[in-house]
């Protein structure tokens, strides 16, 4: 029997990623052989071998692969065309201001700009797989094991999240002095000690989640600004499974309604409400398979393909919403958008997040129960981006501003800073900017070099950074355990 593929939640948490990076010997050709291994792009072709079988969560990898394709291609598409000006029609609704590109239409939009969208999605899915294993113990009524599982979740998740982020920042920051490159969206000291003490001061303020006050940015890795957003919506999962452990079925689900309702209509909590939305969604399927889901849901049944089609065609609508500003004036100009506007609570200070909580939790919750959608996120290409995904998302930044920007102004989109501080990069290949908006010939042909890089530094960085992070994490927690047997100062 061939053996079985692992998602995310049948690793207990879904950056439980397994790894299969050979141990060192003393011998130089293994040693040799475990190089190759951390270097080899696994998108190489490879000796013809039989799929192993998916499994029933295959499909939360994908969709969190995809979306962090997404957002590398958003983050792409705005700093390329910052240089032509072209970034308020991008991040602008289809019409306003008299524009109207295809770029900018419902649905094609996520395809162009759907970042925002992405990390929403990706917050949902956290919830939802880190809530799955403590849900399944308290559904088993085994509450001894749930406190385990907690306990364990809880203190592996900073070094799980902040580990990798620690490695590729160090890395890309080194990289300034070690080989002199200048990186637009970088604050470069003077010499490297000066960079060192400025990455560390920044890092370990950046990396406390509770402080006030502050910049929410690491200049280190702007992009990184979800890190503490996703440690502090795990707690809150810990948290709130800890809390409802012992409430009814009724009582539990009606908790974790109310407490979407605070987080979105009462405090400025959107994110605590997309975690809290993937906790109930992971619920109410571990529910649904025991057949075990409130009568309600039953009168629902014979509708659910129909509900939850549309369900996904809104969330793509509303996974479109203008993000250039916070100002609601502008949102009601924007064509499509004006009625939708007086839904955003008064709690809500980015009305975007709002939009697209509604977005990314239906997502979620239709992908699996609309066949055609669910199978092209087990496709090999979506299995292969959920298993770098989170790599992709730390190290897509840095080489966009190093690697990137050289070859974008090298094929014609360069501004005044590229001219000053890279000229000899400056259109030494020019390219005609022939095409439509966001699909111009000068835009996608770079890709050729730039994406087939940025997933093979993604590749490494999973094997050098991201596994042994997981792998840390839980040699540390069994480290703090008693020795099994009678709890110390018992017989």
């Amino acid at each position: 029997m061939p053996p079985r593929h692992e998602g995310l939640l049948d690793q207990g948490l879904w950056e439980d990623v397994t790894t299969d990076v050979e141990k060192p010997v003393s011998t130089r050709l293994a040693k040799w052989s475990v190089n190759m291994k951390l270097s080899r792009p696994s998108f190489l072709p490879k000796a013809a071998a039989s799929r192993k079988p998916l499994s029933s969560t295959a499909w939360l990898d994908g969709l969190r692969g995809f979306a962090a394709l997404l957002v590398y291609w958003h983050h792409h598409q705005l700093w390329a065309h910052d240089a032509s000006g072209n970034n308020q029609i991008f991040e602008n609704a289809f019409g306003y201001n008299q524009n109207y590109y295809f770029v900018c239409l419902p649905g094609v939009r996520t395809f162009f700009t759907g970042g925002h969208y992405a990390v929403t999605t990706f917050f949902v899915i956290s919830g939802y797989a880190l809530a799955y294993k403590p849900m399944t113990l308290l559904h088993a009524g085994d509450h001894q094991k749930l406190l385990e599982n907690l306990a364990s979740a809880a203190f592996r998740r900073w070094p799980r999240l902040y580990i990798p982020l620690i490695g590729t920042t160090f890395l890309y920051m080194t990289s300034w002095h070690a080989f002199g490159i200048w990186a637009a969206a970088a604050d470069r000291q003077s010499n490297f000690s000066s960079e060192l003490w400025a990455w560390y001061s920044e890092f370990k303020n950046f990396s406390f989640v509770y402080r006030i006050g502050g910049e929410p940015w690491f200049t280190y890795n702007f992009h990184s600004w979800s890190i503490p957003v996703e440690f502090k919506g795990s707690m809150v999962i810990y948290v709130a499974v800890l809390a409802l452990s012992r409430c009814t079925r009724n009582a539990r689900l009606w908790c974790q309604l109310g407490l979407i309702f605070y987080f979105m209509y009462i405090a400025d909590g959107w994110y605590c409400a997309l975690f809290i939305a993937g906790m109930l969604n992971c619920d109410l399927d571990l529910l649904a398979k025991h057949n075990y889901l409130p009568r309600f849901f039953s009168r629902l049944e014979p509708y659910k393909e129909l509900i939850f089609f549309h369900l996904f065609v809104i969330s793509v609508y509303l996974g479109g919403i203008p993000s250039q500003n916070i100002d609601l004036n502008v949102l009601r100009a924007s064509r499509g958008w004006y009625y939708l506007s007086f839904l955003k609570p008064q709690a809500v200070f980015d009305y975007k997040w709002f939009y697209l909580f509604w977005a990314a939790s239906f997502l979620v919750a239709s992908v699996q129960r609309i066949l055609w959608l669910r199978k092209f996120f087990e496709t090999r290409f979506c299995q292969y981006l959920g298993r770098i995904c989170f790599a992709l998302y730390l190290v897509h930044g840095p080489i966009l501003w190093t690697l990137g920007d050289r070859v974008y102004a090298a094929t014609g989109w360069y501004s005044e800073k590229h001219v000053n501080n890279i000229p000899n990069w400056v259109n030494i290949f020019p390219i005609p900017r022939v095409g439509p908006l966001g699909l111009e010939l000068s835009f996608l042909l770079p890709h050729l070099v730039l994406l087939p890089v940025t997933l093979w530094v993604s590749e490494v960085i999973t094997k050098l950074f991201d596994e042994p992070s997981v792998k840390f994490a839980q040699w540390a927690y069994r480290k703090t355990l008693p020795p099994s047997g009678p709890a110390p100062g018992k017989p």
